[in-house]
């Protein structure tokens, strides 16, 4: 019997149709906070209808079952190639389980061969760290809230950004108001100061591991995270752009080194259907518990 095999197929099978609780809870206190009788409300409320259903029915919140991210950390030694095998593996037989929906295409034909399987197809980040444990986590982000995401070359004249923490507010301010009525809102956003055009994207997109309530431990960007999301929210775009106090739910912001040539910050947007899910492996590829 394949351990982890099952442990990936029932990873998969949760992040598809449970949103995790942390996300739950900010869409309850979102709920709670629009005007009674508003369009806002009312979309919320049917997310809401929509997250109970997935749950009841274990079938995936949204149509669009994304992209597939794992983000492996995993001992030295770990057998990746393995590990790679039976990720891909899992996602068929999700796919065929109908946990993921058919939604994986060739580039180049269009053709589609039903299993979510190709180049680049699910995407695998691993890790290694010099404990024992294997922790994998599973993002799925789907195509609406990926178009919005944005690339910013700093400095941008019309903006007023320059190449500081104020020009990198206003350029993640000007990406929430370009995907107002896009992307599925209310969204969260990943974001990577500095960094080259791929890593800063691919770390911006690391943002998503973390809890919407955990705090910055960097004090600078910390703050930053606070002010575009309360800035955000005062703008009036509101769930799915109705308008409403709830453009976001969190904002979570890393930087890295960059070269003295380029200043760039890139901003990933996650859709309100937040699915993120891990969990850490025994020994023999069984789900020892849940992370989040």
């Amino acid at each position: 019997m394949n351990h982890l095999l099952d442990s990936l197929l029932e990873l998969i099978r949760r992040t598809s149709a449970e949103i995790p609780e942390d996300v739950n809870q900010a869409l309850i206190q979102s709920l709670e906070n629009e005007k009674k009788g508003t369009i806002a409300e009312s979309a919320l409320k049917i997310i809401e209808q929509n997250i109970a259903l997935a749950r009841q029915k274990s079938q995936p919140i949204c149509q669009d079952t994304g992209s597939i991210l794992f983000y492996v950390d995993c001992p030295v030694g770990f057998d990746q190639i393995t590990f790679g095998e039976t990720a891909r593996a899992a996602v068929t037989l999700a796919t065929k389980k109908g946990f993921l929906r058919q939604n994986s295409v060739d580039s180049l034909t269009g053709k589609n061969d039903g299993t979510n399987v190709g180049p680049g197809a699910p995407a695998l980040h691993f890790h290694q760290h010099r404990s024992p444990e294997v922790r994998v986590r599973l993002v799925l982000k789907g195509g609406g809230c990926e178009n919005v995401g944005a690339q910013y070359s700093l400095p941008i004249e019309k903006l007023h950004a320059n190449r500081d923490l104020d020009g990198c507010r206003r350029v993640i301010l000007d990406a929430v108001l370009q995907a107002q009525g896009k992307g599925c809102g209310p969204g969260i956003l990943g974001v990577c100061i500095g960094g080259d055009r791929a890593t800063g994207y691919e770390l911006s997109k690391t943002q998503f591991l973390r809890l919407l309530q955990d705090r910055n431990p960097v004090p600078e960007l910390d703050a930053l995270e606070q002010d575009i999301l309360q800035t955000a929210n005062a703008l009036g775009i509101g769930p799915m752009g109705f308008g409403g106090k709830t453009t976001l739910l969190g904002v979570k912001i890393c930087a890295a080194n960059r070269v003295p040539a380029s200043f760039f910050v890139s901003v990933s947007y996650m859709c309100w259907a937040y699915r993120r899910q891990g969990v850490e492996l025994d020994a023999t590829g069984n789900i020892g518990q849940w992370l989040y």
